[in-house]
């Protein structure tokens, strides 16, 4: 019997499978689709201003505001990826060549460390010292060979990241020049209570806003201040370790300090007492403080998520998706935690739609 209960379910199952379909059809694109949109949430508030002063004329006002991200965005990370490009070859040449000999570098440590520490390595069963150093160069071994292989795989998906590069930006374009009217026909075709749409919608954008500029700068700033400190004390490789320093500080509490900790601590068993003091200096009044003050600011406040959510869901988002995971994760975070809190006020509304939750 053709009943409309029945019309209606096979077509919910029908949009549900062509929904399947099309975003199955956009998962080898997931990074440049996801980037265009995370752009175009970012850069919304310029082309608005840049389209009051062009007369309401959006394709003039979308591609002025494409030049502009191609030139703050784009080109200096390409510059910087040559040049990362060039230090991650040298360094693992030099590994591959044994004049990077991280096993020595460990044993110089040992040996430097004082007597009770020494002791207490061995009551924990640490001092082995040939089992461990064998580990290490193993690891060391591996992991030289692991930059060629990802360098050969770069190499070989070159097609695959200009094609997704161009993809991002035709994306962006119209993202830019039709958003607006996009956003509307999303809010209306959702089947929520208009305030509750808007409500998510505004945090949706706000979280990917939020979490793109705060952890960005956080990175840029921790990032640059750890390797021109690395340049300046006779590090090799500042700007590669620079950039993983960068990478790493979206981690938040923990990042940096992966990276030019065991260089302090190596200063101060070789001897080089004074540029161990200065990058601890560094690192904990300069680099930490960077931390400590803008992510707060520029991430938590925003968010309003407390700094633990952000940590976990940073991880979390990174474990699963890579890199776009430190966006993703508070994202999900942000909105689940939404979602709840619309769902515990319809709880006091006795069965009722749920308020539009206060302003925030």
């Amino acid at each position: 019997m053709n009943s409309p209960q029945l019309q209606r379910g096979v077509f919910l199952a029908l949009l549900f499978a062509v929904t399947a379909a099309f975003g199955w059809i956009l998962l080898p694109f997931f990074g440049a689709v996801f980037w265009s949109m995370a752009l175009a949430i970012l850069f919304t508030p310029l082309y608005r201003r840049l389209l009051a002063r062009m007369g309401k004329r959006r394709t003039p006002a979308a591609l002025a505001t494409l030049a502009i991200v191609l030139v703050i965005v784009i080109l200096p990370l390409v510059v910087i990826a040559t040049s990362l490009v060039q230090d991650v070859a040298e360094v693992a040449q030099r590994v591959r060549s044994g004049q990077l000999n991280f096993a020595g570098y460990v044993q110089q440590v040992v040996a430097a460390l004082p007597q009770w520490l020494a002791n207490l390595l061995d009551r924990f069963g640490l001092s082995n010292m040939e089992a461990m150093l064998s580990k290490l160069s193993a690891v060391a071994a591996q992991a030289s060979q692991a930059i060629g292989q990802q360098a050969l795989s770069i190499g070989q998906n070159t097609l695959d990241f200009i094609v997704g590069f161009f993809v991002m930006l035709y994306l962006l374009f119209f993202l830019m020049r039709d958003g607006a009217d996009l956003s509307k026909t999303i809010r209306q075709a959702l089947p929520l209570a208009r305030p509750h749409t808007h409500y998510l919608l505004n945090k949706f954008t706000t979280v990917i806003r939020a979490t793109i500029k705060g952890n960005i700068a956080v990175a840029a700033a921790q990032g640059l201040l750890g390797g021109v400190a690395f340049a300046l004390l006779g590090v090799q490789g500042a700007l590669l370790w620079g950039v993983v320093m960068a990478f790493l500080s979206l981690l938040p509490a923990v990042g940096a300090a992966l990276i030019w900790a065991p260089v302090a601590i190596w200063f101060l068993a070789t001897g080089a007492i004074f540029k161990g003091l200065v990058l601890i200096f560094v690192g904990v009044f300069v680099i930490g403080l960077v931390d400590n003050l803008l992510r707060p600011l520029l991430v938590g406040k925003d968010t309003q998520m407390p700094d633990y959510i952000v940590l976990i869901s940073t991880i979390g988002g990174m474990a699963i998706f890579g890199i776009n995971g430190f966006v993703i994760g508070p994202v999900i975070a942000a909105l689940f935690m939404a979602v709840w809190s619309l769902f515990a006020e319809s709880n006091e509304e006795d069965g009722n739609a749920p308020p539009f939750p206060p302003a925030q």
